[in-house]
This record gives C-alpha cells, sequence and structure tokens, in this order.
C-alpha cells in the first residue's frame, strides 16, 4: 500500500499588517532589519521565512520534510511565533493569514525590488502586474513527495481530481478592498484570470490528466514556455517547472507534487488539518480503484465551487453538491488515516458541517456590521482572526 510519509516544505503567505489592519509594505525592511542585509530569505535551523513578490507579504516555510503532523504543527508555529514577536517588537505589526487581505488597496502595496527583481520584471512584460491576482493573494502551498514515475503520475491524476472541492472546505477569502463579494473564494477567482494574456500557463487551474514525465514536460511546461517566449518573454522565466499555476503542478526538483488551490487559513493547525486530510484522501484513493472524471466536468465543478463553495452544484458521482463529495472524501480521509492525522481530522470535519473559513468571516463580518459599520465588523473579526494566528487556535 503507498503511504506517503512525509510533508515536503509546506509554504504559508501571510500579511504584514499594522494595529489598524493596514497593509504594510515593508518586507525588505523587516528582512533587513533582522539579518542586517537586503536578501531573499532568511535561514534558521528548522524554517525559513522571506519574501513573496508582494511588499507586504512574507513566506515561511520548512527547511526540512515532516515525518509528522505534530511535527508540522510544532515548527511552523515556532516559525509564526518568531517572525511575529520580531515584528511586534521592532515594527508595531502584526502577521495575518487568510486568502486575501481584506482592505488592501493595489497602490498601497508594491513589487520587491530586491534581487529576483529581474523574474519579476520579465512576468511584467507580458502581465499586468498591478491586479488582485498578483498583488493580494495568500495561498497555502503542500508539497507531496512521489518516488517513482508511475506513482508520481497516479498521485497527480488522483490530485487532480480532488483539487476542484479542494476550495469548498479551504476557502477563506470573501473579502477584498473593504468589501464582501459574491466568490466564496475570491483568491481563486482573480487567480483564474491573472495570466489570462498567456492562458497556457494557468490553463483551466484544475490540472489535465498526465500520462507520463516527458509528455508532461513537452505539452504542458514545453506549451506555455513557446506562448511566453511569443509574448516576449527571456529566459528567466522560460522551461521552468515553477511557472505553471494549474492548480497542482509537478516540483521535478523535489520529487514533489505542489498543491495550490488551498487558501492561507487562520492558523498552522488549520493548515495542518487540511494537509492531513489530502494526504489520507490520496492514500485512500491509491488504494482503491478510482474513478476519474472527464477533465470538463472537474473544470465546471472546480468554477462552481469557487463561486458557491458547499452549496455549488456538481456533477460528481458522490453527490450532487460539493459538501457531498466533501464528505465523501472525509469518509475516505478517515478511513486511511493514521493516528496522528485522526487528531487533526475532526478541524476538517467540523468545517465540512458548519462551512469554510471564508463562510465563518462572512457570516461573522455581517452580524457585527448590525451594530457597526461594515468597515468596523471586517478590523474586529480580522483582529481576531491575527489573535487565532499567534495563539493557534482555529477561529471556530
Amino acid at each position: 500500500m503507498y503511504k506517503p510519509l512525509e510533508v515536503l516544505g509546506p509554504e504559508h503567505e501571510l500579511s504584514i499588517v499594522d494595529q489598524e489592519l493596514k497593509a504594510l509594505p515593508i518586507s525588505d525592511k523587516v528582512i533587513k532589519a533582522y539579518s542586517g542585509k537586503t536578501q531573499n530569505f532568511i535561514e534558521l535551523p528548522a524554517f525559513t521565512f522571506g519574501k513573496e513578490m508582494q511588499l507586504h507579504v512574507m513566506e515561511i516555510k520548512a527547511n526540512q520534510p515532516f515525518p509528522s503532523p505534530r511535527q508540522f504543527e510544532e515548527t511552523m508555529q515556532k516559525a509564526v511565533t518568531t517572525l511575529s514577536d520580531f515584528l511586534h517588537e521592532k515594527f508595531g505589526a502584526s502577521l495575518l493569514g487568510t486568502g486575501m487581505h481584506p482592505l488592501l488597496k493595489l497602490e498601497e502595496t508594491g513589487i520587491w525590488p530586491h534581487h529576483h527583481r529581474r523574474i519579476y520584471k520579465e512576468y511584467g512584460k507580458i502581465f499586468n502586474l498591478k491586479q488582485h491576482g498578483w498583488l493580494n493573494i495568500q495561498s497555502f502551498h503542500l508539497n507531496l513527495p512521489y518516488s517513482k514515475e508511475s506513482d508520481a503520475i497516479l498521485q497527480h491524476n488522483l490530485l487532480a481530481s480532488i483539487c476542484p472541492y479542494l476550495p469548498t472546505i479551504a476557502a477563506s477569502s470573501p473579502i477584498y478592498e473593504s468589501a464582501l463579494h459574491d466568490n466564496v473564494d475570491n483568491r481563486l477567482a482573480f487567480y483564474k484570470v491573472n495570466q489570462r494574456e498567456v492562458p497556457s500557463v494557468t490553463g483551466d487551474v484544475v490540472p489535465e490528466y498526465a500520462s507520463s514525465f516527458n509528455i508532461y514536460r513537452e505539452e504542458v511546461i514545453g506549451k506555455y514556455s513557446r506562448d511566453l517566449a511569443k509574448a516576449g518573454a527571456g529566459q528567466t522565466i522560460l522551461n521552468k517547472e515553477w511557472v505553471n499555476s494549474r492548480g497542482v503542478i509537478f516540483r521535478f526538483d523535489r520529487k514533489a507534487l505542489e498543491i495550490r488551490t488551498m487558501d492561507e487559513q487562520e492558523c498552522i493547525k488549520s493548515d495542518v488539518a487540511l494537509s492531513c486530510f489530502v494526504r489520507a484522501a490520496l492514500r485512500g484513493l491509491m488504494s482503491t480503484e478510482a474513478k476519474f472524471l472527464p477533465h470538463e466536468i472537474l473544470v465546471n465543478d472546480f468554477n462552481a465551487v469557487v463561486a458557491k463553495g458547499f452549496c455549488a452544484k456538481v456533477q460528481n458521482p458522490h453527490g450532487p453538491t460539493a459538501k457531498n463529495v466533501c464528505q465523501h472524501l472525509f469518509e475516505v480521509a478517515w478511513a486511511y488515516a493514521d493516528k496522528e492525522e485522526k487528531n487533526y481530522l475532526p478541524l476538517v470535519k467540523k468545517r465540512i458541517e458548519e462551512g469554510s473559513l471564508s463562510d465563518a468571516i462572512r457570516r461573522n463580518v455581517l452580524k457585527e456590521a448590525q451594530c457597526a459599520g461594515l468597515g468596523e465588523a471586517i478590523v474586529k473579526v480580522y483582529s481576531m482572526l491575527i489573535r487565532c494566528l499567534v495563539a493557534n487556535e482555529p477561529y471556530f
């Protein structure tokens, strides 16, 4: 039985904010204050933190694979605490999770102007980077290892069949520019179209099924690289696997698959719970004879989920709504979860029963807005989310 034992390099993206929740585009200043020089990343013994493209966002990631969910939680929470304490002491600032900054106007942030700026310059030749799909998105990237090509292809294709439904549980972005918007997952709504000038880079977000590494390199990586070259891009971003913006991508450099369809959550414990859910569900599906739906159905279901979340009408054999599909995936996950994973899965079950973090934010902002203005309600709810991150406590 195939059993992925490790989580490789989970990546968390977090906003730097002041006491009024205003985004602070100071990641370069933070790094210089911490290390004494401007650099991309600061590597500590167990974890690394550093820049993202957006100047108001910092990334934290692990230096080594985690053999257990508990070590994942302990190590990454230590990273959050280390960075949070430093920000508070030196800048009077805090970290905020979730999939989008709720108040940010695009002119209030910028693009990293130091080393690696050549990458963003190449992107800027082709794409309009002054949009929320570039400057205001925060995701939880989960990397799962593979051992040999046959396992990797099966794992990729099963993740392709799961990823349309993950935002049902993982959405956390109902608000941007100080207003509630229709989509449950606004981060992914922007992500779908942020590279529309060269559509082959993102595809349908839901990845096409793969049959071999060589064909994948030619038909996916090769295709978008040729299209980027025609659009005027330079060698910096051509033939690079990390340019691929699908919801699941091969990271050949890590021998891993990277999942990108989950919004950043409110705390590390919630991110760990999502990773346990995905790992255990994938393990179960790899151990049974899973059936693959046509790609077009998965894409339609994904688009419905981004808009409607748990209420989305889908064409999956496990039920007419996204909630039904998630309930089925949870049953698979629970049946194949190990003891430690089962300590985290009840949080996922609760979100399936009561709604995603996006649903909870919307519900509580509307409740608070009955006694105060919408802006004040947003600040109150997200200030609680800041406290959840520091305390490592789920919002509900």
